[in-house]
C-alpha cells in the first residue's frame, strides 16, 4: 500500500524547507534507509532518509522549490499502483489530520514554548528541544547521549541517537559550545518541541532555563522505573557503538569506511576518495566538515576539474523591444532577511541623526599606527572601537526594549554587518570595549572570512547590543540603515570625502565623513541619540583618546 511522506521538520525552528536536490527520481526502487533527498532548512542542508521501502511513485516538491513543513513530499508504494485517489485526498487528508491532532498535544507544546520564552536567555546559549525526525513522529527516546555534561561541542558533533516511531537516528549539533544541560536521560521518552538539551558557554547559569523548561522535558514518569531494566539494553548499544568504528575504518580492503551519509555525498560530489580524508568526529567518524576542509593533491584537483570542465554557456539574444523576466527562488537566507528586517522596520518607531566628522587625524593616526610591523587597523576598526567607549558613557543606547522593561545591558557586543553572496550577515565581537584597535581589527577580519565562506557559526552571529554598518568602501557618503533588533540604534559610516572646509576662518581641503545614527525611539530618545554621537565625533576625531 502507498504510504505519503510530508516534509518533514528537520530541526527545531523549522517552518518550511527547500528540496536542494532530489537522490532518487520517480521510477526509482527505495530501500529503507535511503537518502531521498537534500533538504536546505533555516540552519542547514541535511539529508532526508527513507523510512519506507518501494518504488518512488510521486514526488511533491521540486528542486528548488520551498513546502511548508507537513506538506505533501513525495509517495512511495508499489511499481504501478494507483496513487490517483491519495493525489486528489490529499489535502483534505492533511486537513483532516490537522483538526484532529489532540488538543492537548498542541497546548503542550504552545505552553513549553511560551514557558521557554518567558525566561531571559543568557549571550550565547541555546535551547536545543526534541526534534522531529520523522514525518509522523510526536515524542522520541533517547537511545544514547555520545556527549556529556561539561563536554565541547563543535558544529556538526552527533550530540545523541535518537529513538522515532520510525527508525533509531543520529542527531546533529547546529551549534559549538559546552553541552550544559541535558533535559532528557538515555532511555526516557519526551515529546517532540520539549527541552531536551542546552549548549552555550562554559559555567553559563541555565537553572533559570531548566526551571521553566525541564517539566515539560522530563515527561516519562516510568523512566526512573524502568533505568534498571534498561542497563543492559544500554550496555549493548554502547557496545555496537564502539565496535562501528573498528568495523568500518577497514578502508584499505575493502572494507566499509566510517563516515555520515552525507559526508559520502558530499565527498563524491567532488570526486574525493573518503580513504584519503581523516575523520574528526567520534571514534574518527568523517563528517560533513571533514570533507568540506579536505584539500585534495594537486594532480586529483587536475583530474577532476578537467573531467568536470564544460563549454561555457552560449549568451542568450533577446530581441528589442522584448520582455523577458526570470524568476529567482528566495533562498532561506533571504527570507529570513526579510522576515527580520520588516519586523523591524514596521514595529520601531525610528529616527535617524547625522553628523560630520573631521578624519584628518584619524587618517595620521592610522597610517603611524599601520607603519607598525605585522599591524593593519582599518577605519571602520577605529569607528567600532569609538562606538564601543561611547556606549560606555551612554548605556541608554546599549539597551533592548520588550514590553515589559528596558533591557540595559552591561557588556558591550558589537555587530559588525558584512555583505555576502546572499545578503547580509553580521558577525558580533565580543566584549569589543575590552579590546584595542588591533585585536577589533583582527576579529573583525577573521569573523568577515567565515561569514563571506559560510563558515561562521550561529553563536559568533547572536547576541549584539549595537551594530555598525558601513558602505564607505563603495563610495556611498551617506546612508541610514534599518535596525538590527533586539539592538536599540544602528551607525551607519559613509565614506571619507575630500572636500574644502573652513578651519580657524580659513577654507582648507579637509577630509570629513559622515555618521548616520537610527535610533528606537522607544528607548532612545533624539537629545541621548545626539549626546552619543558628540561623544562618538570627539573618539574619532581624536583617536589617541581611544589609546589613553
Amino acid at each position: 500500500m502507498a504510504t505519503i511522506i510530508n516534509m518533514p521538520r528537520l530541526s527545531d525552528t523549522m517552518e518550511e524547507g527547500v528540496v536542494a536536490s532530489w537522490l532518487k527520481k520517480v521510477g526509482d526502487n527505495v530501500e529503507e534507509g535511503d537518502i531521498l533527498a537534500e533538504i536546505e532548512t533555516d540552519k542547514a542542508t541535511m539529508e532526508f532518509e527513507s523510512f519506507h521501502e518501494g518504488t518512488l511513485l510521486y514526488i511533491g516538491v521540486q528542486e528548488g522549490e520551498t513546502a511548508p513543513v507537513d506538506t505533501l513530499l513525495a509517495i512511495i508504494g508499489e511499481s504501478g499502483e494507483d496513487i490517483s485517489g491519495l493525489l486528489s485526498g490529499a489535502s483534505e487528508t492533511k486537513e483532516e489530520e490537522t483538526k484532529e491532532t489532540p488538543k492537548e498535544e498542541t497546548t503542550a507544546k504552545d505552553s513549553h514554548t511560551e514557558a521557554l520564552e518567558t525566561v531571559a536567555i543568557p549571550d550565547g546559549v541555546q535551547v536545543i528541544t526534541m526534534p522531529r525526525l520523522s514525518d509522523t513522529m510526536t515524542d522520541g527516546t533517547v537511545a544514547s547521549w555520545l556527549k556529556s555534561t561539561g563536554d565541547a561541542v563543535e558544529e556538526g558533533d552527533i550530540l545523541a541517537e535518537i529513538e522515532t516511531d520510525k527508525a533509531t537516528m543520529e542527531f546533529e549539533s547546529f551549534y559549538e559550545g559546552t553541552l550544559l544541560h541535558i533535559g532528557v536521560n538515555e532511555g526516557e521518552t519526551a515529546p517532540v518541541d520539549s527541552l531536551l538539551a542546552i549548549i552555550g558557554p562554559e559555567g553559563t547559569d541555565v537553572s533559570a532555563i531548566v526551571a521553566n523548561g525541564g517539566a515539560t522535558a522530563n515527561t516519562s514518569e516510568k523512566a526512573d522505573s524502568k533505568k534498571e531494566d534498561k542497563k543492559a539494553t544500554k550496555a549493548e548499544q554502547k557496545e555496537e557503538t564502539t565496535a562501528k568504528p573498528a568495523q568500518n575504518t577497514q578502508n584499505t580492503s575493502g572494507g566499509r569506511i566510517f563516515a555520515s551519509p552525507l559526508a559520502k555525498k558530499i565527498a563524491e560530489d567532488k570526486g574525493y576518495n573518503l580513504a584519503d580524508i581523516s575523520g574528526s568526529g567520534e571514534n574518527g567518524r568523517i563528517i560533513k566538515k571533514d570533507v568540506e576542509n579536505f584539500t585534495p593533491s594537486t594532480t586529483a584537483t587536475a583530474t577532476k576539474a578537467a573531467a568536470s570542465a564544460t563549454p561555457a554557456p552560449a549568451m542568450s539574444f533577446v530581441a528589442a523591444g522584448e520582455e523577458k523576466s526570470e524568476e529567482v527562488k528566495n533562498s532561506q537566507m533571504r527570507k529570513a532577511i526579510a522576515k527580520s528586517l520588516g519586523n523591524s522596520k514596521f514595529s520601531a518607531p525610528d529616527f535617524s541623526l547625522t553628523i560630520e566628522v573631521d578624519m584628518d587625524n584619524a587618517i595620521a593616526s592610522r597610517k603611524t599606527i599601520n607603519s607598525i610591523p605585522d599591524t593593519k587597523v582599518s577605519f571602520n576598526d577605529m569607528v567600532v572601537k569609538a562606538c564601543a567607549m561611547a556606549l560606555q558613557k551612554h548605556p541608554q543606547v546599549n539597551t533592548s526594549w520588550n514590553d515589559n522593561a528596558t533591557l540595559y545591558h552591561k557588556h558591550i557586543h558589537v555587530g559588525v554587518a558584512v555583505a555576502v553572496d546572499e545578503g547580509l550577515l553580521v558577525p558580533v565581537i565580543k566584549h569589543t570595549n575590552s579590546l584595542s584597535l588591533t585585536q577589533i581589527g583582527s576579529a573583525v577580519r577573521d569573523l568577515a572570512g567565515k561569514a563571506r565562506n559560510k563558515k561562521i557559526t550561529p553563536a559568533e552571529m547572536q547576541g549584539s547590543t549595537f551594530t555598525v554598518s558601513n558602505l564607505g568602501m563603495f563610495g556611498i557618503d551617506n546612508f541610514t540603515s534599518i535596525i538590527n533588533q533586539p539592538n536599540s540604534a544602528i551607525l551607519s559610516v559613509g565614506a571619507i570625502v575630500e572636500k574644502p572646509v573652513v578651519k580657524n576662518g580659513q577654507i582648507v581641503a579637509g577630509n570629513t565623513m559622515k555618521l548616520t545614527l537610527t535610533c528606537d525611539h522607544r528607548t532612545v530618545d533624539g537629545a541621548v541619540g545626539a549626546q552619543f554621537l558628540q561623544t562618538l565625533k570627539t573618539y574619532i576625531e581624536n583617536p589617541v583618546t581611544m589609546l589613553a
